[in-house]
């Protein structure tokens, strides 16, 4: 049984960081692409960055280029994401997924295998 574990989530003024963090069991994130993904409130959940399988590649959307950074370890099988100079527009609820093959396609909603429960950024100005 595959268990996607996201935490680090909080309450920060804008220009602040936050490190998300995502612990998988079940399932070994080198040998998948590996995701995270955010949703506002009324808005649809939007692909933040993505890594492919063994950390090749990474892929970040244009808005959080130059301020968030995607990393994985595999020793202990958890997946990062360091975000910094936060703004109030990256408010919203952060998953991280497990994407069924092992490359991304850019930072787009699609092919993943398992979400997890996700964790809540909240950017105060």
């Amino acid at each position: 049984q595959v268990q996607v574990v996201e935490s680090g989530g909080g309450l920060v003024q804008a220009g602040g960081s936050l490190r998300l963090s995502c612990t998988v069991s079940g399932l070994t994130i080198r040998d998948h692409a590996m995701g995270w993904f955010r949703q506002a409130p009324g808005k649809q959940r939007e692909g933040v960055s993505c890594i492919t399988w063994h950390g090749l590649n990474t892929y970040y959307r244009d808005s959080v280029k130059g301020r968030f950074t995607i990393s994985s370890d595999s020793a202990k099988n958890t997946l990062y994401l360091q975000m910094n100079d936060l703004s109030p527009e990256d408010t919203g609820m952060y998953y991280c997924a497990a994407k069924t093959y092992g490359y991304c396609s850019g930072v787009e909603v699609t092919q993943i295998a398992y979400w997890g429960q996700g964790t809540q950024v909240t950017v105060s100005s």
